[in-house]
């Protein structure tokens, strides 16, 4: 079958619409920066490699179970607030369908569209009632009530990119290397690494993507180092 121009152009169109990428790429982020970050703290502290090692992993742990909770529990959420305010909609198309019709004309009028085809069409889509309120609800809500995301999905892609990204800096602990600063260099290329990757999905340059992203974990392992460093095992841990 022969696709139409419209559908070839629609192929090259990336799908934002799964619910997936976002809390993959957050969960991705978050778990690196997070890890640098807490065995950066532990490491200027002056704790032993096996310390940091179950620091690391408790840090994992918790934190990807956090993500994925928190990710199902949003999106769950939004979902339901969405669901709900679908229902009040249809309500109104259902009691009111005259003025629902004119208000959906008025807001293609207030687009540029010529007020007579306007209230043509919204007349003719009143006609088919479901139709009719996806219209609304993408009118008014900026929603699409048949392409939402879903709450599994954002939970699973944030719990397992998560614990990926926070695997990355304790690689070195795990493969017998008890040097800090080369676990923390590990951890600069996997988000110099992430951050590029994210920049494919946009037109920003990947090199521009992964800098900023090593800078704004840098920062934060700077920052912890400095704490750790700062109350140290002897002074408040020990």
């Amino acid at each position: 079958m022969t696709e139409t121009p419209a559908a070839l152009r629609e192929a090259h169109h990336a799908d934002v619409s799964g619910g997936w990428l976002r809390p993959a790429v957050f969960g991705a982020m978050d778990g690196l920066v997070t890890n640098i970050a807490l065995i950066a703290g532990v490491g200027g502290g002056g704790v032993s490699p096996r310390s940091i090692v179950l620091t690391g992993t408790a840090g994992l742990v918790a934190g990807a179970i956090s993500m994925g909770l928190g990710e199902y529990t949003s999106v769950r959420s939004a979902n339901e607030q969405i669901a709900a305010e679908v229902a009040k909609e249809r309500r109104e198309l259902e009691r009111h369908p005259e003025a629902e019709a004119r208000e959906l004309a008025d807001a293609w009028v207030a687009r540029g569209l010529p007020r007579d085809l306007a209230v043509q069409v919204a007349n003719e889509i009143r006609r088919n009632p479901e139709e009719a309120l996806r219209m609304h609800v993408r009118e008014e809500l900026g929603v699409d009530p048949d392409e939402q995301p879903s709450p599994w999905a954002a939970a699973i892609s944030s719990f397992l990119f998560f614990s990926v990204g926070a695997l990355i800096p304790l690689l070195t602990y795990l493969l017998g290397f008890t040097n800090l600063w080369l676990a923390l260099g590990v951890g600069g290329v996997g988000l110099f690494a992430a951050g590029a990757i994210v920049a494919g999905f946009t037109s920003r340059p990947w090199w521009s993507g992964g800098l900023r992203q090593l800078l704004l974990g840098g920062l934060a392992a700077v920052a912890t180092y400095g704490i750790g460093a700062l109350i140290g095992v002897q002074g408040g841990l020990g």
